[in-house]
């Protein structure tokens, strides 16, 4: 493939590189220095809040100027500033609701290209040629806002992938896919950085995936400079223990947690369905196509049940029915007699405060439910909704701040963290206001090692303590730790 706008980029150098964002006391990442060389393949690892996204927005030259935050140090691309560098290096960022641009799926990864000043009578070749690398088998013409969270993370890769980058950055690429797409997703890169002679920086916390394909692993550290720079096998043979103290997943080392007990056949269900058809939103016309049918659905009270499947088979579509948040297409989801609320046992009836204290929701994008200016704030929006005191409110919020490695940025802005520390905070959100069922979608999503622990060991406490969680999810770790309940979705052909 011929790169675009030239050679790829020659050399890519950090010199005591830093940023602070406007408004914060500390910086993202600070006093980081490298060279790494055309053709090179960085695995970018580190705890998360280390910096790792920042650095990767840098390159890309979008971080903003003076008003949006403070750099120090120096950043360059084949000797030039990131920003002059915007035609040959392509992002994928951690959200890929931020990485679309237009609203149908050919507009879309034609974007890029377009932009590019590319032929017009090339773009269509790319477009699909790009599409079949990352397996997102669609129309063109398929609204992007009626894609799966996994299906929109496939088509934000295609998109750069479709402008054949001479720098190529991927921000967690394959957090929301099913083991499918993950194969799919490396090998389509794998083929466009070998014909391209491209220069690769991947930050992913799933590093078996991607280890055997980099020739250097980079470790930022999370108080600033690097903890480690070398070779994959050095990095790990030398400093394993210690990368896995600070939160890198070191390939072969595994988590010590028990694993739960299966559940038994007769378990009394807490949430349970007959002919459930479900679709993304039955109330609008674009969104009403079912994704499901005649699904017999049982959530064993008091028990972890996971929710699996490929991407776009319904998995969130069925978790946001079971929590009462998006009405059932046919048949219906009724509660367990001791969960049902004034308006009955079917949990879409329910008021929000019922809902509050019966089922909590932690959704796919934790902006979605983001509220307050601060941490701190925003953990206390259920128990002050529930008329909790403030002693006990302060309790509840000072514990899960501590226990989900929070209490730093008590008084930071929710929408400035990195994607795992939003993460941890949106379930943490849902735990302060301790329902009887926690909905949860993709709940170790963007999670370094100590996060992942202490959300699963969370998860299994409430577990112990008597309540329901029902998780969907493409991790094995979880499936493992919490899953003594499955809910297996396979695709379907259903008519409206």
């Amino acid at each position: 493939m011929p790169v675009e706008n030239g050679a790829p980029p020659a050399r890519v150098q950090a010199a005591g590189w830093g940023w602070r964002y406007a408004g914060r006391k500390r910086p993202a990442v600070s006093d980081v220095s490298f060279t790494i060389e055309p053709g090179e393949r960085v695995l970018l690892l580190g705890a998360s809040g280390a910096g790792k996204s920042t650095l990767l927005a840098g390159l890309a030259g979008v971080l903003g100027d003076a008003d949006e935050g403070e750099r120090t140090g120096t950043l360059t691309i084949d000797g030039s500033a990131p920003e002059s560098r915007r035609g040959q290096t392509g992002l994928v960022m951690q959200d890929p609701d931020a990485g679309i641009v237009l609203s149908k799926v050919g507009d879309d990864v034609a974007f890029g290209c377009e932009n590019l000043g590319v032929p017009a009578s090339e773009i269509p070749s790319r477009v699909a040629e790009a599409l079949d690398a990352v397996g997102l088998e669609v129309p063109l013409q398929r609204p992007t806002k009626a894609l799966s969270g996994g299906q929109k993370q496939r088509l934000v890769l295609a998109g750069v992938l479709a402008m054949r980058p001479g720098l190529l950055l991927l921000d967690e690429p394959t957090a929301n896919l099913d083991p499918e797409g993950v194969a799919e997703v490396r090998a389509s890169v794998e083929r466009v950085i070998e014909a391209a002679g491209s220069t690769l920086i991947v930050v992913e916390h799933r590093t078996p995936v991607w280890v055997d394909l980099m020739t250097r692993v980079i470790v930022l550290g999370a108080d600033g400079g690097l903890l480690a720079d070398g070779a994959s096998s050095q990095v790990f043979a030398a400093h394993g223990q210690a990368l896995a103290d600070a939160g890198v997943w070191v390939p072969g080392l595994e988590v010590d947690l028990p694993q739960l007990a299966a559940v038994l056949p007769d378990a009394a269900p807490v949430l349970s369905a007959s002919g459930l058809a479900i679709a993304r939103d039955p109330r609008t016309a674009a969104s009403n196509i079912p994704v499901q049918a005649g699904l017999e659905v049982q959530v064993p009270r008091g028990h972890a049940t996971v929710i699996t499947g490929p991407n776009g088979v319904g998995k969130s579509t069925l978790a946001l029915t079971l929590a009462g948040l998006i009405p059932e297409q046919a048949g219906t989801v009724e509660a367990a007699e001791p969960l049902a609320g004034k308006r009955g046992r079917r949990p879409f009836r329910w008021t929000s405060r019922e809902l509050l204290t019966r089922i909590g929701t932690v959704f796919q994008e934790p902006e979605h439910q983001f509220l307050k200016q601060t941490l701190r704030d925003e953990l206390a929006v259920g128990p002050a909704a529930l008329g909790w005191t403030a002693s006990r409110t302060a309790a509840v919020v000072d514990d899960l701040l501590e226990r989900l490695h929070l209490a730093p940025l008590a008084l930071a802005n929710p929408f400035t963290l990195s994607g795992g520390q939003k993460r941890r905070l949106s379930v943490a959100t849902v735990l302060a206001a301790s329902p009887e069922v926690i909905v949860l979608d993709e709940p170790t999503f963007g999670q370094d090692r100590r996060g992942w622990i202490e959300l699963v060991a969370l998860l299994q406490e409430q577990i112990a303590a008597g309540t329901s969680v029902v998780a969907v999810t493409h991790d094995d770790g979880v499936i493992r730790h919490l899953g003594g309940h499955r809910i297996e979705l396979v695709p379907q052909e259903v008519r409206a």
